[in-house]
């Protein structure tokens, strides 16, 4: 079942389209599904199928998904990491939310990098097009040749040929997670998710 979804969402985004208009339409497609962080859609194995049957998903399983449909399209992909700061979104956080932002350990954004017409390009589909309104950096037209806009502020680029690269890496950092670090961030997502949902209204 979780296969026919995939195969059927694969074809649905691009089928009778020529490869530069596939990828858009798989980018657009996935970027536009409403961003919300859903843990248990961060792994590989829930991610994809989850995405698209809740119809939410943050960084992880949007680019799981859209690694997935590009070397579908015989596009080699690697995942990038960018580690950021919460509470350094240019955004008009409420204050509740800015509070938990400023206590929380650095995140891990994971996006995708594609060799496209012989360059590695940055490809980001993290935040949906109702966010554009609220400062959130959209990719709102992409073009399938140039870098997307990175949704974060990155604090450095780490690459990972392979998806147990970046599963080990994350593993890693977060055994540095300190037990408030942990109770911020469970206080921080479903406040942040509820804030996303009022945005879009």
């Amino acid at each position: 079942m979780h296969d026919s979804i995939l195969v059927e969402t694969f074809k649905k985004w691009t089928s009778g389209l020529l490869s530069r208009e596939a990828r858009v339409s798989v980018f657009n497609h996935i970027r536009d599904i409403p961003y919300a962080i859903v843990p248990e859609l961060n792994t590989p194995a829930t991610g994809p199928v989850g995405l698209l049957t809740q119809n939410r998903g943050s960084c992880n399983p949007k680019h799981f998904l859209l690694k997935m449909f590009f070397e579908k399209l015989n596009l080699p992909v690697w995942y990038v990491t960018y580690p950021f700061q919460w509470h350094e979104f240019p955004l008009k956080y409420p204050d509740e939310i800015r509070k938990l932002a400023a206590l929380l350990p650095p995140g891990h954004h994971l996006a995708c990098k594609a060799l496209i017409e012989g360059r590695w390009i940055v490809v980001d589909a993290t935040w949906d097009l109702p966010l554009q309104k609220a400062g959130f950096p959209v990719e709102g037209a992409w073009d399938g040749i140039r870098d997307t806009q990175i949704a974060v502020k990155p604090l450095g680029e780490i690459l990972h040929e392979t998806l147990e690269e970046r599963l080990t890496f994350l593993s890693e950092q977060r055994k540095s997670w300190s037990e408030k670090n942990v109770s911020c961030y469970d206080k921080f997502i479903p406040k942040f998710n509820r804030w996303l949902e009022e945005l879009r209204s």
